[in-house]
């Protein structure tokens, strides 16, 4: 089962990293750009088999590691692997 993470800034709090990205961005003439949030991708390859379950353990693994609650949220979703370990469609939690 993979678990995909998404990790971003809450709204309201500041983001340096988003705003130099912004910056540059409009030096580099892509003036249209008006606002700019930076946050994290993590994958997550487990060995479990039920998506409830992996998902349930993927948002703890965020609430005590990858993600700083006080100031980031974060989302997680499930994607089963078929018998084959090819990877199946995504289901948004």
């Amino acid at each position: 089962m993979k678990a995909r993470v998404y990790v971003t800034l809450k709204a309201g709090v500041l983001d340096p990293q988003g705003q130099a990205a912004k910056h540059t961005l409009g030096r580099l003439g892509y003036g249209e750009v008006e606002g700019v949030r930076i946050g994290k991708y993590i994958e997550l390859t487990m060995d479990e088999t039920d998506p409830a379950r992996a998902k349930e353990r993927a948002a703890a693994m965020c609430e005590g590691l990858l993600a700083n609650t006080v100031i980031e949220d974060y989302r997680v979703e499930i994607e089963p692997e078929d018998a084959d370990g090819a990877d199946g469609a995504a289901s948004e939690g």
